[in-house]
């Protein structure tokens, strides 16, 4: 009989980082998928992302609609219940052997909470990682304590998963799984990206992807009015991709469409392997995703980081940290553009996060 693995995704972004693993369940002869989806990929307003999963050719078999409703804290704190109540009903109309989780948004914390209570056993990707800023440390941690089974992306990560009394016998250091698709995989060519976008990608381009702070929700709005007038300062061709549901996203969504004409291409949505061909040919990347920090390493592509929201996360030498202001944005991009110094750095860069 094959033990069934339930896999929790919400968003396109996690989703991609967890492909690889799923295609290998779905294949496994011993292992079943139940395949969860919820919250932004059930989203039209967030590009309802659950299409391109079944694009993939996957089966989804339950789907808990727990996005946040409005742009608030509030918000988010009552779709961790809606999640609660979904994934329970779910799970008495199929319970699985083993849930798997990565990261830290709401979605896992309520696969957690509810897995953990109705003694289902869990798997963690990306415990352990640390990053000050938001709740997002707190939800990675709640969940590591939740879990059973644990996979750490860095050396570090394993350590502190370790220090908070986990059995060393259930704590492998497996590096990030989001580098499977960059190390093993296929770019689109600039050629191919010319025909889709329209955009000369022989010549510099930025791409843009910048979240809210869920501890700074009220200055989504201004931070992100900043990154824009640097964008808008440089005149450079920029791509941008919405950010992710959490309280403040709409804010940032909204100042983005407002300077439409600022880009080449605003994406609600894109497949993974898209993004990481934009990526590999992009001259930087500026905002404050997570990727920027542990997946550009291994596109030797240099990170414009913004802001607090990746505070104490590991990162490499392709990375210039700088805060909400136009003039540092703006010096920080340069640099990544035009210091050959700095390049040549990028140039050399190594992945904490594995190879």
């Amino acid at each position: 009989m094959k033990r069934k693995v339930c896999v929790v995704t919400g968003s396109r972004a996690e989703y991609g980082l967890l492909r690889p693993i799923i295609f290998e369940i779905n294949k496994s002869k011993t292992l079943e998928l139940l395949l969860m989806v919820t919250s932004m990929h059930l989203s039209e307003e967030f590009g309802k992302t659950a299409n391109l999963i079944e694009k993939d050719g996957l089966k989804i078999t339950y789907k808990v609609e727990m996005n946040p409703k409005e742009n608030t804290a509030e918000s988010m704190a009552e779709s961790i219940g809606r999640g609660i109540l979904g994934i329970t009903a779910a799970f008495h109309k199929k319970q699985p052997d083993i849930t798997l989780l990565l990261g830290d948004r709401i979605e896992e914390l309520a696969g957690a909470i509810v897995s953990a209570y109705l003694n289902i056993p869990i798997a963690h990707i990306h415990g352990g990682d640390k990053s000050k800023a938001g709740l997002d440390e707190s939800a990675r941690h709640a969940i590591t304590k939740l879990s059973h089974i644990h996979f750490a992306a860095t050396k570090k990560s394993m350590e502190r998963i370790l220090k908070m009394g986990e059995d060393p016998r259930k704590v492998f250091l497996v590096g990030a799984p989001g580098l499977d698709s960059i190390l093993k995989g296929t770019f689109l060519s600039k050629s191919e990206l010319s025909n889709k976008f329209g955009l000369d990608f022989n010549r510099s381009f930025l791409v843009m992807l910048q979240h809210s702070v869920t501890t700074q929700i009220a200055q989504a709005g201004k931070q992100i009015k900043e990154t824009l007038k640097a964008i808008e300062y440089l005149k450079l061709p920029t791509i941008a991709v919405f950010p992710n549901s959490d309280a403040g996203g709409r804010t940032i969504i909204g100042e983005i469409e407002s300077k439409r004409g600022l880009f080449v291409e605003i994406l609600k949505n894109i497949p993974r392997d898209l993004y990481l061909s934009l990526l590999k040919h992009a001259s930087v990347l500026v905002g404050n995703s997570s990727g920027g920090v542990i997946e550009t390493p291994s596109l030797k592509i240099p990170v414009v980081n913004i802001g607090i929201r990746q505070a104490g996360r590991e990162r490499s030498t392709n990375v210039i940290d700088v805060p909400h202001d136009k003039a540092k944005i703006v010096r920080a991009i340069r640099k990544a553009l035009y210091d050959k110094k700095f390049k040549e750095q990028v140039r050399r860069c190594v992945s904490p996060y594995g190879d």
